[in-house]
């Protein structure tokens, strides 16, 4: 198998087999994100691919799981999207899923009928990054993509019978816009009705547009009593049918997961218990490796 490094993959791919589709990130421009930032993005030779598909089928023939590398799979042209599916649903017999990262606008480029297709193929979840439910907010975070794009997007996956895993940063509107980034990110998520959300706090990553923005006070960050309670306004106003719900990251204070509607109580009830937990809310532990 042949990667070029950086190469990245969700938590919950840790056991997948990946191969890579691309090089880099199209949109690359978000002041947050330093993942792809020394790759200009670009199209792999379809060649190598099949390639490492043809050796993987001799390696790992009974493998079930495979994540489709870079960050936005979803923006190659359908056909050549097709062909590495089609070539990967043929190389192994018990294929389960294959999963990659999607931005809304690259899910938009595609039809229903298109995508239909690819879920035949086994295509199953898109990784999408909404960020925030705010177009205030993603406009200073130069996300290309609008809120109302995101729904859109999610939307049309869901009605094709795709999986959306949608990411939330928590602190992304920083002390100036926490209200407008809870409350807009509340909405459209709830319009979205994703089968998975996954609530990160957003780390100022250096070398990122994020971390001049802070040291020239541009952007002030949540401190962990204020994350928490940007979380908890969260996870309040959610009104969720059937998601999955993972707020388990490293970057989070305190590690959560669950199930809407039922565990939306119990999830209130964890936060609320470390908002009382003074020890817990001066504890520096937890900042000292991200806030500047």
């Amino acid at each position: 198998m042949r990667y070029k490094e950086p190469l990245f993959r969700p938590p919950a791919e840790a056991n997948s087999l990946i191969f890579q589709a691309a090089y880099g990130c199209p949109n690359n421009t978000c002041t947050f994100c330093g993942m792809y930032k020394g790759k200009k993005y670009s199209e792999r030779d379809p060649i190598e691919t099949f390639s490492d598909i043809a050796w993987a089928k001799e390696h790992y023939r009974n493998e079930k799981r495979v994540f489709l590398a870079d960050g936005d799979v979803m923006f190659m042209r359908f056909d050549r999207i097709e062909a590495i599916l089609k070539a990967i649903h043929d190389a192994f017999p018990h294929l389960a899923r294959v999963n990659m990262y999607a931005n809304s606008s690259s899910i938009l480029g595609k039809s229903a009928v298109e995508l239909k297709r690819l879920k035949e193929l086994r295509l199953n979840t898109l990784y999408i990054g909404l960020e925030s439910g705010s177009n205030e907010v993603l406009k200073i975070l130069k996300k290309k993509d609008t809120a109302e794009q995101a729904i859109e997007a999610v939307q049309l996956a869901n009605q094709c019978g795709l999986k959306c895993s949608v990411m939330v940063l928590l602190g992304a509107g920083g002390k100036a816009l926490t209200q407008e980034h809870a409350q807009d990110t509340i909405k459209i998520v709830n319009a979205m009705q994703p089968a998975i959300l996954s609530l990160l706090t957003m780390i100022p990553v250096p070398g990122t547009a994020l971390v001049q923005d802070i040291s020239k006070g541009h952007f002030i960050q949540l401190n962990k009593e204020e994350i928490l309670l940007e979380l908890r306004e969260m996870i309040l106003g959610f009104e969720l049918n059937h998601t999955v719900f993972r707020c388990n990251h490293t970057s989070n204070p305190l590690p959560l997961e669950g199930r809407f509607p039922k565990d939306k109580e119990s999830l209130i009830a964890q936060v609320d218990a470390m908002l009382r937990d003074k020890e817990f809310l001066n504890d520096e532990e937890w900042t000292s490796p991200w806030m500047l």
